[in-house]
């Protein structure tokens, strides 16, 4: 049948990566101006939320109480 053996099953998917078209693809629709405002709110939005977490959280993840609120209780002040 044929000369050379391939791992591949089938030659199309072999040559698949040689195959060069001579058709162009259509341009790229140009984005109307409320679609890029909309994303760029998306985004904004979502860089605030990470901000936002990062604010609130970090505070949370200290380590050790601060120095002038310490916590004591109530048993210890009638030895």
């Amino acid at each position: 049948m044929f000369g050379r053996r391939e791992a591949v099953p089938f030659a199309f998917v072999a040559d698949a990566d040689r195959f060069r078209s001579n058709v162009t693809p259509p341009p790229r629709e140009r984005l109307s101006v409320s679609e890029v405002v909309g994303r760029t709110l998306v985004g904004l939005t979502v860089v605030a939320g990470l901000v936002g977490s990062l604010l609130f959280g970090i505070p949370s993840m200290q380590s050790g109480a601060a120095e002038g609120h310490r916590q004591q209780s109530e048993a210890s002040d009638s030895r």
